[in-house]
């Protein structure tokens, strides 16, 4: 099992990263990979300039869509082939901010994240 991170719940900071990552995207035709990461940053839009999560059920609801939408573009990249280092740290730190660092650091590697990068977890010396 990979190593990662443990992060609180924090759609401002998701929202800023959907916006990263769409501009990664803009650098390919990727029609299809570019609406579903508008689809993202418009969900996320609210939290990111307000600077803080709405309240429960809320919070809760717009997570459970993000991550539907961040597994859909992780498929769409691989399938694409439009993954690169870059891109995979930035799907990893999205899933991080939506509380799944576990999965961010298995799917960020299908986005093309080295797994030897500096910026990935490492696992405890121990």
């Amino acid at each position: 099992m990979s190593a990662f991170f443990d992060l609180p719940l924090n759609l401002p900071h998701a929202g800023t990263i959907a916006k990263r990552i769409l501009a990664k995207i803009e650098e390919h035709d990727a029609p299809e990979a570019k609406q579903t990461v508008l689809e993202l940053v418009l969900l996320l839009a609210e939290p990111r300039m307000e600077g803080e999560n709405p309240p429960e059920p809320e919070a809760e609801q717009m997570r459970l869509r993000a991550l539907e939408l961040a597994r859909l573009l992780v498929g769409q990249i691989e399938a694409g082939g439009l993954g690169d280092d870059r891109l995979g740290q930035h799907v990893r730190n999205l899933f991080e901010c939506l509380s799944e660092g576990a999965e961010g650091a298995r799917e960020s590697l299908r986005a093309g994240e080295d797994p030897n990068s500096p910026m990935r977890p490492r696992p405890a010396d121990g």
